[in-house]
């Protein structure tokens, strides 16, 4: 059952129009400005890894157009850059990417009605994309949100991986550079006011953390971020109140009035 927070008006729900900059609230263009470029230098990176790594250009430019998958396409050249075979690296990022079916569930109001839009619009939903989506008070501006985020983060990552594979080996150690913060650091970013506007968010944020946290130690890489999707069960437990709001309070003792 939806939430009323989510309910949207008739003509809002059926308007599949072209969105506009004008529909985005202020201040939302800078922050995904700053999500592209955060993105374009680990582009960068991760083209320059697979073609350091012996892989030919076509390989990591190709992923990226068809797969478009960040962190599953680390995962994957690491084991083909490791020798594993190309099962082993589509499992491993078929796995890494299941986050993504639940992200999908929570959007796809935000795609459009039409089965051309659904489907290119499915093939953009990453966590940043959904992120912004689900971050706006209305259908309205979900779309837009979703769709100018989504054109050009898919634009930057292939123009950067493609400037990293032509650049390849020249970067050195791209690890120097401390290119494996940026992404973590840019979706904190993102979720620190819905973690600040109410205590169920928290709840579910903070079982996650501590379950990935005691997991990463014991299992593979990118198990402990799918298992931290068991932080949701904590928001079912205790009511849900936005921040600044007080406690409610038993009723005063207070006599009848008049004209009840």
């Amino acid at each position: 059952m939806r939430s009323s927070d989510r309910t949207d008006s008739p003509p809002e729900r059926t308007n599949d129009g072209f969105v506009r900059l004008s529909h985005l609230p202020r201040g939302v263009l800078r922050d995904i400005a700053l999500v592209w470029l955060a993105d374009a230098v680990v582009g960068v990176s991760f083209g320059a890894i697979a073609v350091a790594g012996g892989l030919p250009l076509w390989v990591p430019v190709l992923m990226s157009l068809l797969v478009y998958a960040g962190s599953a396409q680390f995962s994957a050249i690491g084991i083909l850059v490791a020798g594993g075979g190309p099962v082993a690296a589509a499992a491993t990022g078929l796995l890494l990417n299941s986050r993504t079916a639940a992200f999908s569930l929570a959007v796809a109001d935000s795609l459009g009605r039409t089965w051309a839009a659904r489907l290119l619009g499915a093939h953009l939903i990453t966590d940043e994309t959904a992120a912004f989506a689900l971050a706006q008070p209305d259908q309205k501006r979900r779309k837009a949100a979703f769709w100018i985020s989504g054109l050009g983060l898919f634009a930057v990552w292939n123009l950067s991986v493609l400037g990293g594979a032509l650049a390849g080996s020249a970067l050195g150690d791209t690890a120097r550079f401390g290119l494996d913060a940026a992404f973590p650091a840019v979706l904190l970013a993102l979720v620190l006011p819905a973690l600040r506007g109410d205590s169920m968010t928290r709840r579910a944020a903070a079982a996650g953390a501590v379950i990935a946290v005691a997991a990463a130690p014991v299992l593979p890489a990118g198990v402990p971020v799918l298992l931290a999707l068991l932080g949701l069960l904590a928001a079912r437990r205790g009511p849900r109140r936005p921040a600044g709001r007080p406690a409610p309070t038993a009723p005063a003792t207070t006599t009848p009035r008049s004209d009840s």
